[in-house]
């Protein structure tokens, strides 16, 4: 997710690498080719981060302490899956999958010729199957004691919320481990959209979708968001023909250019100076991390 400086070869022609790329400082040393996510190195910020797997495991064991929870209040056959009825709000689910997009866009050349801008309907159906509901329906009474209210002595706000606070309970600064690299995250990414390479290269970019024929646009974010592509509310795009050829000149200009190459160099340049600055805050906050996963191990592997 970041950028590198795009010096391109003054008063001659540039070198071309085997892609038929110029071999300019997109693609220099220290810069990866990212023609695809799958290309996409990890980023500084990763480690102080937690993994889908990590999330995975926090919701399987704060199942497995609520489900104790629950059967030591008088519910013994009380699954460690279920689930009570709620309605999801699934235009606004739909509109976060399209609206959450990087500096450098989308690199899924197939789906940009399918569906343009437009929401990738299968992975929202796939997220779904994903996460249905599982288990049985919970009674009414389980309802209660799951949500603290009706008695039984259940634990304040309820078996459910006490399985989520039992996970976190070794944690120093619960804030801190939720928001303080997602808040440092979003500073860096300003950042990385101010400096010089990253300019350059978008400009880059732009000069290459305008050569061929398409608006001139001051990022490929700023690409998939235009107001011509009619997105409505339920996230979705009209997929017209110009917008599909807009989409896919968007990423053909990308891989040429290496644009998200250069964001990446640029974005963990900028994140390991962060890190550097505000060692001992980054450092806590892992150190909380940590405190979650060995709690995880401890409930899956039963020793609590």
């Amino acid at each position: 997710m970041t950028v590198a400086a795009l010096l391109g070869c003054v008063g001659c022609a540039a070198e071309q690498d085997g892609r038929g790329r110029g071999a300019d400082a997109a693609h220099g040393s220290g810069v990866p080719e990212v023609d695809d996510d799958k290309d996409m190195p990890p980023l500084p910020f990763d480690r102080y981060e937690f993994s889908s797997r990590d999330f995975a495991r926090q919701e399987q064991a704060a199942a497995r302490l609520t489900q104790r929870c629950m059967r030591s209040h008088g519910f013994p056959d009380f699954p460690r899956q279920w689930h009570e009825q709620r309605l999801e709000p699934l235009a606004v689910t739909q509109h976060a999958v399209v609206t959450m997009t990087t500096l450098y866009g989308s690199l899924d050349l197939e789906a940009a010729r399918k569906r343009g801008y437009g929401l990738d309907r299968d992975a929202f159906d796939r997220f779904h199957k994903a996460h249905a509901p599982k288990g049985r329906l919970v009674t009414q009474k389980e309802h209660a004691a799951l949500n603290g209210f009706g008695g039984r002595g259940t634990p304040e706000g309820g078996c459910e919320q006490d399985g989520s606070r039992r996970v976190q309970a070794d944690v120093r600064n619960e804030t801190r481990m939720s928001t303080y690299v997602g808040d440092r995250g979003a500073a860096v990414a300003e950042a990385v959209a101010q400096d010089a390479r990253m300019r350059r290269a978008l400009g880059t970019w732009a000069d290459c979708l305008a050569d061929k024929g398409f608006k001139r646009y001051a990022s490929p974010e700023a690409a998939s968001r235009d107001k011509a592509w009619g997105r409505g509310d339920d996230g979705d795009t009209r997929r017209t023909r110009r917008e599909r050829d807009t989409a896919v000149a968007d990423i053909e200009c990308k891989r040429e250019h290496n644009t998200a190459g250069v964001w990446w160099s640029v974005t963990a340049q900028l994140q390991r100076r962060d890190i550097d600055r505000h060692r001992p805050a980054y450092e806590a906050v892992r150190a909380d991390q940590e405190r979650v996963r060995a709690t995880v191990r401890d409930v899956l592997e039963g020793e609590r």
